[in-house]
């Protein structure tokens, strides 16, 4: 075995006192769904919006639903949350005492928006002259404040959560500890073994290797009124993809075809595709997993008397987002392909 700093990057093995996680090269999580609500809470509640005409005060989070987690593997870290805030806010105008209230949602707080792209939506619960103004001074004035909160719990999740995650190398713990020992041959520079290190953190980078994580299998099956035909055409014509999509699809329905859904947060390509049994073969990823790691994902549609049924396979799902995958299939693909082309409805 070749020693730290030296052979096929690839294949280095950190020597580590403690025997755990070398060169951080194994998948590591970290559960961060309690602790993101009570950040979320903690920056959002409580916060005021006000100006000349008057003053507001988020009061309480009525609702938080979703989940968040951070993982490590190969040194990266990877964020992964996925929110729906609903919000309860009171306030009244300068010249009038009456109090006022209403409600505010954050819908798409997720890893796949940027700050800036988060929707806060504002409501009243009477419509009144008074409580429009307020509504607008929540809507202009406090957007900006909630996204700037917002990103503050962000900016908890990505460092102060995912502190120890990343483990130190043997080099850094033996220099963050007093040596004791007798002095010892020259070595090689601190530069050197700095440049090094970086010359075998870019070979890795720029070698494709396959990633070894925990993964899952899943089985899925669905049936839709329509023909197995009429299915296939709905997963395979781009068209009919970015219909049910509500994004612009890239299909490239032919054997090594590529794919990009969801504005490039899913994307694979085609391993085969045998219309004549209605069977779907592909290599399919999310963005946001290990560079380089892709699942396989095995279509099959049965023709029935009166439906069809579709069944999935999906093998090498990484563990962590083993629920996110299974209910994405549901909420993005099956449930809008019945809802745009009415395949949920009887036909026959």
């Amino acid at each position: 075995m070749a020693k730290w700093g030296q052979g096929d990057p690839r294949w280095i093995v950190e020597e580590r006192s403690d025997a755990t996680n070398v060169n951080n090269w194994h998948w590591t999580e970290r559960e961060a769904s309690h602790a993101s609500k009570e950040c979320l809470k903690e920056v959002l509640v409580g916060l005021k919006i006000q100006d000349d005409k008057g003053e507001c005060e988020i009061t309480e989070m009525t609702s938080i639903e979703g989940e968040a987690s951070a993982s490590n593997r190969k040194a990266k870290l990877i964020f992964f949350y996925e929110w729906n805030i609903k919000l309860e806010w009171k306030g009244n105008l300068k010249d009038c005492s009456t109090k006022l209230t209403g409600h505010v949602q954050i819908p798409n707080l997720s890893d796949e928006n940027e700050v800036d792209e988060i929707d806060v939506i504002v409501t009243t619960k009477k419509e009144t002259e008074e409580s429009r103004i307020l509504k607008e001074m929540m809507r202009t004035k406090g957007t900006p404040l909630i996204r700037e909160q917002i990103g503050k719990y962000i900016t908890f999740l990505k460092n102060d959560w995912c502190k120890g995650m990343i483990l130190p190398s043997a080099e850094a713990q033996k220099d963050s500890q007093p040596s004791m020992s007798k002095p010892e041959p020259a070595k090689a520079s601190p530069a050197a073994v700095k440049r090094q290190h970086q010359l075998n953190q870019e070979n890795m980078k720029n070698t494709q290797i396959g990633v070894k994580i925990d993964t899952r299998k899943l089985t899925l099956s669905e049936e839709f009124k329509c023909s197995a035909e009429e299915l296939y055409q709905t997963l395979t014509d781009p068209q009919r993809v970015s219909a049910f999509t509500r994004t612009q699809a890239v299909m490239e329905a032919e054997n090594g075809g590529k794919f990009s859904l969801f504005d490039g947060n899913v994307s694979g390509e085609f391993v085969s595709l045998d219309r004549a049994t209605f069977k779907i073969e592909q290599r399919w990823r999310f963005k946001t997993w290990p560079e380089a790691h892709f699942s396989t994902v095995t279509i099959e549609l049965a023709q029935r008397a009166d439906c069809t049924k579709l069944t999935l396979t999906q093998v090498g799902i990484p563990a962590a987002d083993f629920d996110r995958t299974k209910e994405g299939w549901k909420r993005h693909y099956w449930h809008p392909i019945m809802a745009t082309f009415s395949y949920g409805a009887r036909l026959f």
